[in-house]
């Protein structure tokens, strides 16, 4: 008869801040890469990319995403899928905040109805597509902190 195979995953306070430096790393990557695409920018323009998106993207995960996953942790979830479902959900929620004013929380030049659904269409969309980002960061991340204990 086949067991069910339990995995335990487990980590350390230095695998994790490596994670956390990792995901940072890779977010000034995506940084660069949108950056790239994006403009003309010279060898100084991309690094500047790269150094303030490796910079936020840790300060965001530190942030945002390091108090959820402490409770995923605790809470034995500690799974690669847990760890992408963490990653995208943070991202998409810190992606639209960001392009809605703070979900309208703050100041924002006046608009019509048309404009402001268009604004909130735009959001949801591309932040969808960070999110997918932010998954496979989450995914990275997981994979350097966590050793899996059979």
């Amino acid at each position: 008869m086949n067991e069910l195979r339990m995995h335990h995953h487990e980590t350390t306070l230095d695998r994790a801040g490596l994670a956390v430096a990792v995901g940072g790393l890779l977010g000034g990557a995506v940084a660069m890469g949108l950056a790239a695409m994006g403009s003309t920018s010279g060898p100084l323009g991309l690094t500047a990319a790269f150094i303030l998106g490796a910079l936020l993207c840790a300060l965001a995960i530190t942030a945002v995403a390091t108090p959820i996953w402490i409770f995923m942790h605790l809470t034995g979830r500690r799974a690669a899928g847990h760890a992408a479902l963490v990653g995208a959900a943070t991202g998409f929620v810190v992606f639209v905040f960001s392009q809605t004013y703070g979900f309208g929380l703050f100041e924002a030049p006046p608009s019509d109805l048309q404009t402001l659904l268009f604004r909130w269409a735009s959001a949801a969309a591309t932040s969808v597509i960070l999110a997918a980002v932010a998954a496979v960061i989450g995914l990275v991340m997981w994979r350097v902190a966590y050793r899996s204990l059979r």
